[in-house]
């Protein structure tokens, strides 16, 4: 979605940065996005991360960053509990991406 998103937008993104702190993501408070993506998800100074997003982007968007891992999480969740594969119009849509920021390394059957 993050792909699509940039692509319909024009907006430049570097996929990197979402999983190599040391690469900016090119986005508008991307690093501060990350940062909180990081600790909502993998523990950490949520506190801390919340204030950074909130005094580079805004209240909103730590409201909206917080609504989109909540959906996603959901999404995800879903899918694993279901046991619904990926599909292959989607492994072939999203391939440099994946191998960009390197999710391959996830993959289990």
């Amino acid at each position: 979605m993050l792909r699509a998103s940039s692509e319909a937008t024009n907006t430049p993104l570097d996929p990197r940065g979402i999983t190599s702190t040391s690469i900016d993501p090119l986005v508008r408070g991307g690093s501060q996005l990350v940062g909180f993506v990081d600790a909502v998800l993998a523990g950490g100074d949520l506190e801390g991360v919340t204030v950074l997003l909130q005094d580079t982007l805004g209240e909103d968007a730590v409201v909206d960053a917080a609504g989109v891992i909540a959906n996603f999480e959901m999404m995800n969740r879903i899918a694993e509990g279901t046991g619904m594969p990926v599909g292959k119009g989607s492994l072939a849509r999203t391939e440099e991406w994946r191998s960009l920021v390197g999710l391959d390394r996830y993959h289990h059957d």
